[in-house]
């Protein structure tokens, strides 16, 4: 009897212990990880709205929400797999100059937009398989080879692109997306938001992405093609995957910048264009949708900032980049976390 009392009395207690555990489980599954980074990103979206005192502010916002999104695109392909890309400008063009040359021929800007998003991904994929191939200088130099090859397309056609000059962007106002539901913004204020909204899912999406199957398949890459090859991953698909998501990302970014600003020009898909985008992501910290964030908040706005300086401005700017590379080497926002982990400990 004794034995069976003390049996009794310990199973209910274990059971309690089981379903408080799932309850409390539950309650922290409520909120996954993409959907707290997109509740976070549209926080600080709406926290720029709230103290920007004017159309000036919100127009470099709307730019570091752009760069945001594009660079997001950079950290799934340089974070997650460990492919450096110098020609991801290319793909920013394609989408920002089919979104402006679409309206001249009919084609609505939405779907325009979603035209040059299409192009700019169906020929990541084409040209993918063989460039990914190739790693480290090699891939590199491949990459940059794309992307000079798009900007000189652009720069050339001027018949279809308007050559070096650039192109007037006409189609889709913002504001009218905000009347629809009944608010009246300045044309500023509602590119702002679009740009933000847009970043926040994009970040939201490539959170998802991590904590997925395919996303491990990418991370087990990035640490040993041989490795994740023999744990069944296809590594050829897996990078030419993460290569189109990426295209994606900043043809995405690219018809943004085009619809915002009005007018483009072939800078766009320039060479330097594409190693801005690496920088922001580096910076920040490749690995992370917030260090993209970080890297390009702080490569959009200083350079505002430091006009104060006049002619040494990009002395000042390049300055702060080297030591910050040198002090905190895997980006800004790992290096704050493992200061704060430390400080938790």
């Amino acid at each position: 009897m004794a034995g069976q009392g003390t049996t009794t009395d310990v199973a209910p207690a274990g059971t309690g212990r089981r379903e408080y555990s799932k309850s409390e489980g539950a309650g922290r599954r409520r909120i996954g990880p993409g959907l707290r980074t997109f509740l976070i990103f549209v926080a600080l979206v709406a926290l720029g709205a709230l103290i920007f005192p004017s159309s000036y502010f919100y127009r470099v916002g709307t730019l570091v929400w752009i760069n945001t999104l594009a660079v997001t695109g950079i950290v799934v392909l340089l974070g997650y797999v460990g492919l450096v890309s110098l020609g991801h400008a290319g793909f920013f063009a394609i989408g920002a100059y089919v979104t402006a040359i679409g309206p001249n021929y009919g084609i609505p800007s939405p779907l325009a937009m979603a035209g040059g998003v299409a192009l700019a991904g169906l020929l990541a994929l084409i040209v993918g398989r063989p460039i990914l191939k190739l790693s480290g200088y090699y891939l590199a130099i491949a990459t940059l080879g794309l992307g000079m090859l798009i900007w000189m397309v652009l720069s050339k056609e001027a018949w279809l692109t308007g050559g070096p000059d650039g192109m007037v962007v006409s189609g889709m106002n913002a504001r009218n997306l905000f009347k629809m539901v009944g608010l009246s913004l300045k044309s500023a204020e509602a590119w702002y938001w679009v740009a933000g909204l847009v970043a926040a899912i994009g970040a939201a999406i490539a959170v998802n992405l991590a904590g997925s199957p395919s996303g491990r398949a990418l991370r087990a890459i990035h640490d040993s093609d041989v490795a994740a090859r023999s744990l069944g991953v296809d590594v050829a698909k897996a990078k030419s995957r993460a290569f189109v998501i990426s295209a994606i990302y900043a043809a995405v970014a690219g018809a943004l910048l085009a619809l915002a600003n009005g007018y483009i020009t072939p800078d766009t898909g320039g060479f330097m264009h594409s190693v801005e985008m690496v920088t922001m992501a580096v910076l920040g910290g490749a690995a992370s949708v917030y260090g993209a964030l970080v890297g390009a908040l702080i490569l959009t706005a200083l350079p505002q900032v430091l006009t104060v300086f006049a002619d040494y401005e990009h002395m000042v700017l390049g300055g702060i980049m080297v030591l910050t590379m040198i002090l905190m080497r895997r980006g800004l926002v790992p290096f704050i976390a493992d200061l704060w982990n430390r400080r938790k400990s």
